[in-house]
This record gives structure tokens, sequence and C-alpha cells, in this order.
């Protein structure tokens, strides 16, 4: 066992990319990955006062610690072994959600009284969020494609009581056809992906990781992506994020984007260590303006790991 990875979950050509991706820092890497992080959650400020919350919860025995790039965001650096089972989260009051995911919201900065689309919004976490962040003002349609997915999407936009969340179920790769063409201010794609900054959660990830689950991943989250940004009004924002730090996942999905058009835009995330988009990868050159993407690794704010682009529709 490497750092306490079980022995045979590193493949030889992960080490290999990885060690090549990350330099000396990929030994650091592993031993943030075969560690559990902090779990955080999301206070909901349209059910209830947030600091009445944080007394009760203190008053409690729970020591918390704000997240600093989400203003409703608190580490539980010690409460409950199961934070889903409290009274105050059944009764929506927060949300249990890793410090990392709540970035792609912030980068998307929702605004009272648009149309925002989620376009693979399970379970929810970034959905409900978007509405919290819109003051339930505005549309929001949250996506997924299976009955499974959807229904722990809605059970949890229910709960948290988002109430200009509508939900629909279809294939994502049909958004410009169901939902039409340039009828969204927003749009945030949190693609399915390989899940790789996961691993801190579930070894599964690690265990189904191989160049060619990447590929036909990659291909699937293209065709989504372009859906997604056909969706997406001139001049509107969309965000793009994985769980990932595969570049076929990440780099190369917003580089097909800036082939149709998209642009990149400079992110602006308050007290968040992250890394520059990779400007070239192995045989690829994606550009300088792929510096511009963000690569969180659980080594850096030490969360689960997240890839995010930040791009405009010119018009």
């Amino acid at each position: 066992m490497e750092f306490g990875i079980p022995e045979g979950l590193i493949k030889p050509e992960f080490e290999r990319r990885y060690r090549e991706l990350l330099g000396d820092e990929y030994e650091t890497f592993l031993s943030f990955m075969a560690k559990r992080p902090v779990p955080s959650i999301r206070i909901n400020p349209m059910k209830i006062d947030p600091e009445w919350l944080l007394s009760v919860l203190r008053a409690n025995g729970w020591e918390l610690s704000q997240i600093p790039w989400y203003g409703y965001g608190y580490r539980v650096i010690r409460g409950p072994e199961r934070l889903g089972n409290t009274e105050w989260h059944q009764l929506g009051l927060y949300y249990v959600q890793e410090a990392a995911s709540m970035v792609p919201p912030v980068l998307l900065s929702p605004k009272p009284g648009e149309r925002v689309l989620d376009l693979a919004a399970s379970p929810g976490s970034k959905a409900t969020q978007i509405s919290e962040m819109m003051l339930y003002k505005g549309l929001v349609v949250a996506n997924d494609v299976s009955p499974e997915r959807v229904d722990s999407l809605s059970s949890n936009v229910q709960r948290m009581g988002s109430m200009n969340v509508v939900v629909t179920m279809f294939d994502g790769r049909r958004a410009p056809d169901v939902l039409g063409r340039e009828s969204f201010d927003k749009v945030l794609l949190d693609s399915p992906c390989s899940s790789l900054g996961e691993v801190r959660r579930s070894w599964g990830a690690l265990a189904r990781w191989s160049p060619r689950n990447v590929e036909k991943i990659s291909r699937l989250q293209v065709s989504l992506a372009k859906a997604a940004y056909e969706t997406l009004k001139p001049g509107g924002l969309m965000v793009y994020s994985t769980c990932t730090f595969e570049p076929k996942e990440n780099e190369w999905v917003v580089y097909k984007l800036l082939e149709i058009g998209a642009v990149i835009e400079e992110p602006e995330v308050k007290g968040l260590v992250w890394r520059k988009g990779l400007r070239k990868w192995m045989d690829w050159d994606f550009g300088n303006e792929m510096e511009k993407c963000v690569r969180i690794y659980p080594q850096d704010n030490d969360t689960i790991g997240f890839f995010i682009a930040v791009l405009r529709k010119p018009g």
C-alpha cells in the first residue's frame, strides 16, 4: 500500500501520466488522495437566518470554519458522524456539499431574474445553490438523464425549497431541440466524468480508471458541452466543470468549444488556491488562452479535485 492506497489500484499508466503532469508534487498529490477530506455544508439563507443556525450548531458542539470562496459554506471540523441525519438537514436548512463543489456556481454568478440551465444537475447541490444565489427569482432548469438521478434531484430541490427550479429529464445532448437555442442567460455543465477528484471519498474511480474509459467519456462530454453552448444566448456565460484531472476531459473539451467561437474568461475566486489550465499536454497544444482555466488539486485547498472553465458566447 502506498500512502494507504490499496495495492494494485494505481495502474502503471496512471502513475506515468500523473508523474508527468505533477512532477515533484506527485507524492504529495497521492498522500492527499489517500485521506478523507474535511466534510462541509452550505447553509440555505432562503430558509433560515445563517447566524441563528450557526449559533445553534455551535451550541450543539459543532466546530465550523467558513469557506473563503462562498459566504454560506462551512467546513465541519467537528460535528455528527452523519451530517445528513440531522433535523436541520432534513428541513433543508443546510446541504451537505464538498467545498470545491461550491466554486462552479460562484463563477457562474447567477443573478435574480435570469434564465439558468444546469444541464447535468443531479443530485442538485449546484442547482439549489444557484437557486439560492438568485433569491428564488428567475428560472433554473435542472436536468438529468435517468429516472434514478432525477428522483434524487427532485428530492433535494423540494427539501431545499428551491421554488424557481424546474426539473426535467432528457439526454442533455438534445438540449437545443428540447429547450431551444440561445434561450438561457447562463448555463452550467458540471459534466459526467471519470471522477478522479472524488477518490478521496471512494476508491471506485481509481479502480475504474483507464485511458480507454477517459476517451469514451470525453466524446460524451464534447457532445454535451456543444449542446449546452447552443442553448446559451449571445453574450451569455457558461461554466464547464468536472471533478477529474484528465486533460482529455477538461482542456480538450474546452478547446472544442473555442473552435466553435466560445471565449475563455479570466476567473476570480476569493481565497481559492488554483493552478492554471494546461497549455500543452502530450501531443496537444491548446494555446495560451487555456491557462485561464482553473485546476484544483486536493493538496491546494484540502478539497476534492476540480476543473472549471468560464466561457462567454460573443454577441
